[in-house]
């Protein structure tokens, strides 16, 4: 057993789940391994969760409260859009990198969630888009983007590369996730920016 003693049993087996979960995918782990991971009978996990998909639905949620958390505080702030942007997509990065496993879950292994907890999630995602979309005309509207940026692809591919960092960055590696984002931010910037202009 690897979670500290003092967490209480809930979150030691939401982390355990997280751990497992990230590392071999929701339908290879059994509950017979989260019980083995916390050194508890298999049985007794019922007395702290309804089941499997209970633990992936609190996993997916939590993920994006923190998103949310991070993210959605920029809209009030009186930042030009291209300020906006580069700090977005340090925090989304922060929360990726903060939370490798929770995060892969999130990304990975929603898809195996039951039609309402799908449904949701996918709500969720709409409103990710909604924000970055709205940094995009927000840059267009100052005259800082060109006018001519088509915004929705432009911010999936804002959420591409910020939502994809999961797979390929290592914490404690020597990119921290200010380097990260600041690499993406400088790379997309140059071809928003009105007239070419390099950030």
């Amino acid at each position: 057993m690897t979670d500290s003693p003092t967490k209480p049993r809930r979150e030691q087996i939401q982390d355990a789940a997280s751990r497992l979960f990230s590392e071999r995918g929701y339908h290879a782990t059994s509950m017979r391994d989260l019980a083995g991971e916390l050194g508890m009978q298999g049985g007794s996990l019922y007395a702290h969760i309804s089941g499997k998909e209970d633990l992936l639905i609190e996993i997916v949620n939590g993920a994006a409260q923190q998103f949310d958390e991070a993210l959605f505080s920029l809209r009030d702030l009186d930042l030009p859009a291209d300020a906006k942007l580069r700090e977005a997509m340090f925090r989304h990065i922060t929360v990726v990198a903060d939370n490798m496993e929770s995060a892969t879950v999130f990304f990975h292994e929603w898809k195996h969630l039951s039609p309402g907890a799908y449904r949701r999630v996918i709500g969720w995602r709409d409103t990710i888009d909604d924000f970055y979309r709205g940094l995009v005309e927000q840059g267009v509207r100052e005259g800082t983007f060109r006018p001519d940026l088509d915004v929705k692809m432009t911010a999936y591919l804002i959420l591409s590369a910020v939502n994809w960092s999961y797979t390929w960055y290592r914490p404690g590696g020597s990119l921290t996730p200010r380097d990260v984002a600041e690499g993406f931010a400088a790379t997309l910037l140059s071809g928003l920016r009105t007239g070419g202009d390099r950030p």
